[in-house]
């Protein structure tokens, strides 16, 4: 089975990321990439490593009736447009890794595309919403508590490599400013809180307290690290196991009983959990690659549950551990 796929948005770090994964999938076939702004350009112009993996140029104009799945990697707000002007057929699936279908809303037939809390809606779906990065690592941290009931008010630091905002240039993207450096922004107001106080209500209706979130970037490429804690009377076994039991059938998300690094993850698309208790509370450090279990890998596992394939196909990867 060849699951042919087409990509709106294919300039970006997330697109790149998506077809060095789909350029290895056993399953699944590139039909075209879209860049108006490098309609005709090989790819491997734009995605230098890419050279000697494939002849594709970008495309200007989108072939619905030539896939199966059309990926969605463009700005927030550019993906709900591209949808509303473009008359997809009902037989192709969309899968938007932006932030414009995450959210509840009357008209938003979209599935959230998190596999650890959702993947028997994923299987059954035609539109997904690919989660955010940050949403991603924390909402990992925290769903099993919220699932037992057990919430309390949660402090969350979380720190993310320079990908984590985009290819295009900006003052707090350019190496002479991030290198050497971090600084903290949107404290208590980043985008991604909406996303995650609505997974965790989903699982805990009655969850009222504060989500206190503060990201950082940090002086690297790729990855987040999230510190997370709160308050809980669990014992440490206890809460090991819950998260044990938890991600049992989650072939991505893992628990480690020894302290975790960033590296152990980068170039994946695991989420790696390490839990300890301090008096009564319970510390929790969760780490992704933002690319990947964070955007295009997620992505992808979110693809193969779609089309009833191996949630691990195509997602084999090998971390940068040194």
């Amino acid at each position: 089975m060849k699951i042919r796929v087409g990509i709106a948005g294919g300039a970006g770090y997330t697109a790149g990321e998506l077809i060095r994964i789909l350029l290895g999938h056993p399953n699944a076939e590139l039909s075209w990439i879209l860049s108006g702004s490098h309609a005709g350009q090989p790819i491997s112009k734009v995605h230098t490593d890419l050279l000697g993996d494939t002849t594709l140029s970008f495309s200007e104009e989108p072939d619905f009736y030539s896939v199966d799945v059309v990926f969605l990697c463009m700005g927030h707000g550019k993906s709900a447009a591209f949808v509303n002007d473009n008359a997809i057929p009902g037989n192709v699936k969309i899968i938007d890794l932006s932030h414009d279908y995450r959210l509840d809303a009357p008209d938003n037939d979209f599935v959230y595309g998190l596999p650890e809390m959702s993947r028997d809606k994923i299987k059954k779906a035609s539109r997904v919403a690919n989660p955010g990065c940050f949403a991603t690592a924390i909402q990992l941290a925290l769903l099993p508590l919220a699932a037992a009931n057990l919430l309390n008010e949660v402090h969350v630091h979380a720190i993310t490599g320079s990908t984590g905002a985009g290819q295009a240039p900006s003052s707090t993207t350019h190496f002479s400013w991030r290198n050497s450096n971090i600084s903290i922004y949107k404290a208590f107001e980043h985008q991604h809180l909406k996303e995650i106080g609505q997974s965790l209500r989903r699982l805990m209706p009655g969850f009222d307290k504060a989500l206190n979130f503060v990201p950082l970037r940090g002086d690297f490429t790729r990855g987040i690290l999230a510190s997370v804690y709160l308050d809980c009377n669990l014992s440490i076994d206890e809460a090991r196991q819950m998260f044990d039991d938890y991600y049992a059938d989650a072939p991505f998300t893992v628990r480690s009983d020894q302290d975790i690094d960033l590296k152990q993850v980068v170039n994946t698309n695991k989420c790696l959990l390490y839990l300890a208790k301090y008096e009564g509370k319970l510390h929790i450090t969760s780490i992704i690659d933002n690319l990947t279990k964070g955007a295009s890998g997620q992505a992808v596992q979110n693809m193969n549950l779609m089309f009833g394939l191996d949630e691990k196909a195509g997602l084999y990867l090998k971390p940068s551990a040194f």
